[in-house]
């Protein structure tokens, strides 16, 4: 299911390419909608969701949603992989950017990997939560290598690339996470809560301060109220 799901979640970064190279204009103007209501769903997964069923299992879940804060905020910032979103970031053009975007993917398929190890909901709703984050990302980072002159060849390609690390990541999660004991297994989710709470954070929430557009903002609360719906239709 992992592996399907994983498929599914990277399939959403190449659809924000095709977008970006199929309708520039209109995903420039209407990106800020998607990445808002992106952040209001992994946001919500994070507190209602990962965290709760976590502390259950690992009385000492909130140390790894610490932990996992940290981790992403040392990898954005020192290793560069993150998607910004600034015309003038030049960090998405190099080797450098296409070993960190890969990583950034895979860990991705790493987190739908453990949520599917705790429960198939958890990890169906940490699928959809990855999704909805990787389409912004692809038409975001797409949109920034159109702008800098890359060729529509060579985005496609670099978007295909990045996007085959997340089912690559579900499999080796798959592989590593089996059979382990509930405690590491609430430490996980943890730190997946943590690493969503970065994102929405530095990412995604920043990005409503550059739009002009008020009805953007709702579309944080469009999202959380998504998910939990989601949570109650599942739950009964």
């Amino acid at each position: 299911m992992e592996v399907i799901y994983s498929l599914i979640a990277a399939s959403a970064a190449m659809l924000g390419a095709l977008i970006v190279l199929a309708f520039h204009k209109w995903s420039e103007k209407n990106s800020f909608f998607i990445i808002n209501f992106s952040a209001g769903v992994m946001l919500t997964l994070a507190f209602t969701h990962l965290i709760p069923e976590g502390m259950g299992l690992n009385p000492k879940t909130m140390v790894y949603v610490l932990l996992g804060f940290l981790i992403m905020f040392f990898l954005q910032f020192i290793v560069l992989f993150h998607p910004c979103h600034d015309d003038e970031c030049s960090k998405h053009m190099g080797v450098t950017s296409i070993v960190g975007l890969s990583l950034h993917s895979m860990i991705d398929g790493l987190m739908i990997a453990v949520g599917f190890e705790v429960d198939n909901s958890i990890g169906i709703l940490t699928a959809i939560a990855i999704l909805l984050h990787k389409l912004p990302d692809g038409i975001t980072i797409s949109g920034i290598l159109l702008h800098r002159g890359a060729s529509k060849k060579r985005i496609f390609n670099f978007s295909l690339l990045t996007a085959c690390f997340t089912p690559i990541g579900a499999i080796l999660g798959r592989i590593l996470f089996k059979n382990m004991s509930l405690p590491v297994l609430g430490s996980l989710l943890g730190l997946t809560a943590g690493s969503f709470i970065f994102l929405s954070a530095s990412d995604l929430i920043p990005e409503t301060h550059k739009c002009k557009n008020r009805f953007v903002p709702f579309m944080l609360f469009a999202g959380a109220i998504v998910i939990l719906a989601t949570e109650y239709i599942m739950s009964n």
